[in-house]
Parts: C-alpha cells; sequence; structure tokens
C-alpha cells in the first residue's frame, strides 16, 4: 500500500540562457531563495528556488513554449500587496474568474508561463 503525500516542487520550462532572467524575476522580485542544484544536474541549465515548503524549478527546455493554462497556483500573504509590488515593477497583472473565498490573480513569468497568486480568506494554509 502507498499513499501520496504532498507535492515536492513543481518545474517550469524556459528556454536556453534564462538564468538570470529567471534569477530577477522569482528571486529579486517575487524575493524567493535560490536553492543550489545538485552537481550532476547543474549542466542542464535553470535554477531552482524555495517557496514556502516546496521548490519551484525553472528547467530549459529547447524551443521552449510557455504552459499558458497548465500553472502554479502560489498562496500567498496579502496579495493585494504583491499585486501593487508587480505593478510597479512594471508587470501586467490578470484578474481571473473570482473564486469564492480567495483573491487571485496571474502574471506571465518573463517566459511566458502563466502562475497564479492567490490568497484565501478565512482559511489556514
Amino acid at each position: 500500500m502507498f499513499q501520496i503525500t504532498g507535492i515536492d516542487h513543481v518545474q517550469l520550462a524556459a528556454p536556453e540562457q534564462c538564468e538570470e532572467e529567471a534569477r530577477k524575476f522569482y528571486g529579486s522580485i517575487l524575493g524567493m531563495t535560490e536553492i543550489e542544484k545538485p552537481e550532476n544536474l547543474k549542466k542542464r541549465g535553470g535554477v531552482w528556488f524555495q517557496c514556502g515548503s516546496h521548490q519551484l524549478h525553472i528547467g530549459v527546455q529547447e524551443d521552449h513554449v510557455p504552459a499558458r493554462k497548465a500553472h502554479p497556483a502560489l498562496c500567498v500573504q496579502n496579495v493585494l500587496a504583491l499585486r501593487e509590488h508587480l505593478q510597479q515593477c512594471g508587470i501586467e497583472t490578470i484578474d481571473d474568474q473570482p473564486l469564492e473565498g480567495a483573491i487571485r490573480f496571474y502574471v506571465n513569468d518573463p517566459f511566458g508561463n502563466r502562475i497564479e497568486f492567490l490568497e484565501w480568506l478565512n482559511r489556514k494554509e
């Protein structure tokens, strides 16, 4: 018998030479901490970040095509402050259909991948 206990990481694809742009967006703008990739995986390129108790991996994909529908939804405390911060950084925020009990919006990362940010109201994460 087995049991799936959660998600370890989510990987998003990006084009070659994406690392500095990923560090700027996910590290500097979103405030995620970069984590070192294992030595045997460094040659593949890309960059990894800590996202709460999970990880977000940006992996290099030849002939990259952005994920416009499939996406991670990142839980945020004070999502409206994040929206304001992103807009001040010149990043377009896009509203989605309302979700009862949550405030949410999404952005496209520098590689065209959809990223959703949401805050559940009156619910413990």
